[in-house]
């Protein structure tokens, strides 16, 4: 079967070998071509990369060449930098040698403006001249080194300052008037230690204050010498002037001096009751000193006149003394009437109606003194009735709002304290004329004794003397 297969195919080679061989020289004339034109393909191309290779060398020696320049270019730079790290190292030695000393002047001249501020803002002359505060502020910043004009500048503000404040200065500058409206006028500046003012007919003190750089009318006028004392100054018809050398603190005196009615205010609603118990205490003193007064007057020389007349025997003459002084209502008229009607019992039955007179006229005499003690106990207890209550809204406020703020318990403690001093002023002159007039009354008390003691001897004797008579009748 092999055999047979193999016979077909060498006999169909054979038959077919003419065509193959035509095909096979056809094929290498194409071959031929297609290798001379491949050759001639690349001998052009070896010509171009010939000539490639020429233009790259030429190129890489061209960067070779600029490579070498940079490298130059970079070891020039090199030992430049390497220079200037010298150089910047040799700076910085003489820095550090010379940077304590320049930290020492800066930080003595920023230490000095800042004195210099805190001066400048706590003088009244900034008020007229705030412009000086300008030249200084730059100098206290940490990144600010001052030079030589900055520390003249200093220097010259300095003296300005140490001028201002020992002479008399008169400027037109802007203050806060009474009213609390800004006002432009006439100020007077006394150095640093008083600021006067004058608007129109009102003439005052300023206050300066340091945190708004302002002059501040104080809230009330000096008293009428000193604003009259202030006018004249300002006039030039005066060479003195009130200078206020406490820094403010007199001012201030003036400014928080409360009126009487004020105070009254401030006492709380039992200021009331203790002004009608000043009220009531003071017309009995009036009324009561009146009285006394004339029950005592003229009563020795009436008594003298009335014992003159017993002593001759004169009755008739002592009772119209009597009537004649009976309008006028005296005790110890009185007691001499009773005296008089009774001086022909004996002697224990006119001593009683006498002494029974004499307690007769004493509550006249005492009256209203006891009245006058109860007013002087009660005076100061109502007072310390206000101190209470005043206390307890004082811890109220406490209580609710705590003690951060002062002003907020003010106005419990005024209450305790003005109702306290207002009671105990009340009561102490009242208690003196209390003890006045109980001292008064009791010398009139004695007296009437006295002369009842006087009379009744009197007529004792008179009678006595009358009975001798008769017996040697």
């Amino acid at each position: 079967m092999k055999r047979a297969i193999m016979c077909t195919v060498i006999l169909g080679l054979v038959l077919s070998a003419p065509t193959l061989a035509q095909d096979v020289r056809e094929a290498a004339k194409k071959a031929a071509a297609e290798r001379k034109a491949a050759l001639e393909r690349a001998e052009s191309i070896e010509r171009e990369i010939m000539n490639d290779r020429d233009a790259l060398v030429a190129e890489v020696e061209k960067l070779e060449a600029q490579q070498r320049q940079l490298e130059s270019e970079v070891d020039a730079l090199q030992r430049r930098i390497e220079a200037d790290e010298a150089r910047r190292e040799r700076l910085e030695d003489r820095w550090a040698k010379h940077e304590l000393d320049f930290k020492e002047i800066s930080g003595n001249v920023r230490v000095i403006a800042r004195d210099l501020e805190t001066m400048l803002i706590k003088s009244p002359s900034t008020a007229v001249a705030p412009g000086r505060l300008d030249r200084i502020r730059p100098l206290l910043d940490k990144g600010y080194f001052p030079d030589i004009n900055d520390i003249s500048g200093m220097a010259d503000v300095f003296f300005d300052e140490m001028k201002r404040s020992g002479q008399v200065g008169l400027v037109e500058a802007d203050y806060v008037g009474r009213d609390g409206q800004t006002r432009h006028g006439r100020i007077m500046t006394l150095g640093n230690f008083t600021a006067i003012y004058q608007d129109g007919d009102e003439t005052g003190f300023l206050t300066y204050k340091p945190d708004a750089q302002l002059f501040f009318a104080l809230s009330n006028l000096p008293p009428g010498r000193i604003e009259r004392g202030l006018k004249r100054y300002l006039a030039g018809e005066s060479k003195s002037v009130p200078v206020d050398m406490s820094g403010g603190a007199a001012l201030r005196q003036i400014a928080h001096k409360s009126s009487f009615r004020e105070q009254l205010k401030a006492g709380g609603p039992l200021v009331w009751p203790i002004g009608a118990i000043a009220l009531a205490a003071l017309i009995i003193v009036i009324s009561k000193l009146i009285f006394l007064n004339r029950v005592h007057r003229n009563t020795g020389m009436y008594m003298t006149q009335v014992n003159k007349l017993a002593a001759q025997g004169k009755w008739d003459e002592c009772e119209d003394l009597v009537q004649s002084r009976k309008g006028k209502h005296s005790p110890v008229n009185h007691v001499i009437e009773a005296g008089l009607r009774s001086r022909k019992e004996d002697r224990e039955t006119l001593e009683s109606v006498l002494q029974e007179a004499i307690l007769r006229e004493l509550p006249r005499v005492e009256r209203g003194l006891s009245i006058l003690a109860v007013l002087g106990a009660v005076a100061p207890l109502l007072g310390l009735l206000g101190t209470v209550t005043g206390m307890i809204d004082t811890f109220r406020v406490i209580t609710l709002f705590g003690t951060g703020d002062p002003k907020l318990m003010s106005g419990g403690i005024s209450e305790a304290l003005v109702t306290t001093e207002l009671g105990l002023a009340v009561a102490i002159p009242i208690m003196l004329l209390y003890t006045v007039l109980s001292r008064r009354a009791e010398k009139i008390i004695g007296e009437m004794e006295e002369k009842a003691v006087s009379l009744t001897n009197i007529i004792l004797k008179e009678r006595s003397q009358d009975g001798i008579f008769a017996k040697s009748a």
